[in-house]
């Protein structure tokens, strides 16, 4: 089934290896084939990658733009690896990301990757905050001490 897809003027999309960046009017167009597509609202450029959970999603998002994902796995494994030693509380999130790209769905993997990054920026701004620990995203509350 074809893809339709409308650019905003200046919007960018990834088709396959190839950044496509719009020019100054809106666009429209069909897009008929199985490359890979990625919209700029999902996009994550490199100089972007400046978390942990940010740089898992880059990763998964190179090998799902890839005509060969498996030159990306060294890197993210090594990254998962590391993100899990650092928050083993990430867990539950990197191993929906492994289940997606092991059965193939790595769109589906960038979608998790996206709640990583989510759970990541709570975990942040928690600390921040000084609050609780947190376990697979609910607050454990730690009573005031007096």
């Amino acid at each position: 089934m074809p893809l339709k897809v409308e650019l905003k003027p200046n919007e960018r999309i990834i088709i396959g290896e190839s950044l496509l960046i719009n020019g100054d009017q809106r666009t429209r167009f069909t897009i008929k084939g199985t490359a890979p597509i990625l919209r700029e609202k999902d996009i994550l450029l490199p100089e972007q990658a400046d978390t942990p959970a940010r740089r898992v999603y880059l990763a998964v998002q190179l090998m799902y733009t890839s005509r060969d994902p498996g030159e990306h796995h060294d890197v993210y494994f090594s990254l998962v690896r590391d993100i899990v030693q650092a928050a083993p509380s990430m867990w539950p999130y990197i191993e929906a990301i492994n289940n997606q790209i092991l059965t193939g769905n790595l769109y589906k993997a960038l979608k998790e990757g996206r709640k990583l990054i989510g759970y990541e920026s709570e975990l942040i701004n928690d600390a921040k905050r000084g609050a609780g620990v947190r376990k697979r995203g609910k607050a454990i509350i730690q009573p005031a001490r007096a």
